[in-house]
């Protein structure tokens, strides 16, 4: 009984990769691959592996200035210190009014305080409230050993999201180079290629179409 033909399986994956890795640099010989042909497939080839490269580069300087800022965040938690300012008496209700509604959706304001840190040392100054805030008001505020006011130290959620967003910054940075370079490339072959498939027809379509025969008869 004859048996039944098998079908062909297709190559695996790796298989199929370096057969394109050959077939790219000239190393499997092809007679109907072109050196553009060639060409084209390492362009195509070092834009992957540019693209490969550009996302380890990313994520490895991510990581490198979440590790870098990380250990001045928590610093900055150890040393600056977390207190209750009281709003104190607010400018006439015409001014305060005007001042709240001048910045337009900004939904904090600048108003007097006073606090006490270090423990028994008043301190008075400005702070930033919300637009409700009133006399008495209690404001939380980050001040640093002397008791002056600055800015919260960041988290590690902050710090992890501000490093993820300059990674995918940089990658599409990258990303947009390599994928000018690959559209230049290809356009600068195919204009060879152009160039070249004009000079053979001009070359060849007398012969094939038979003109050139009745030329010499003529």
């Amino acid at each position: 009984m004859p048996s039944t033909p098998r079908s062909a399986r297709p190559a695996s994956l790796p298989r199929r990769t370096g057969r394109q890795l050959r077939r790219a640099f000239g190393t499997r010989h092809e007679p109907l691959v072109r050196p553009l042909d060639r060409a084209r497939a390492r362009a195509w080839l070092l834009a992957i592996v540019g693209g490969l490269a550009a996302v380890a580069v990313s994520v490895l300087g991510a990581l490198l200035l979440y590790r870098s800022t990380a250990p001045q965040a928590a610093a900055d938690r150890v040393r600056l210190h977390r207190v209750d300012a009281v709003v104190a008496v607010l400018p006439d209700h015409g001014a305060a009014t005007g001042s709240r509604f001048a910045d337009g959706y900004n939904s904090r304001i600048e108003v007097p305080a006073a606090w006490n840190y270090p423990a028994g040392t008043a301190h008075t100054g400005t702070v930033e409230a919300p637009r409700t805030a009133t006399t008495g008001t209690v404001v939380p505020i980050w001040v640093d050993p002397a008791g002056t006011p600055t800015t919260p130290p960041a988290n590690r959620a902050s710090l992890a999201v501000f490093a993820a967003c300059t990674g995918a910054g940089v990658l599409l940075a990258l990303l947009a180079m390599l994928t000018l370079a690959l559209r230049l490339r290809l356009h600068s072959l195919d204009r060879r290629a152009e160039t070249a498939w004009t000079t053979s027809w001009a070359r060849l379509e007398p012969l094939w179409s038979g003109r050139a025969g009745h030329r010499r008869e003529d």
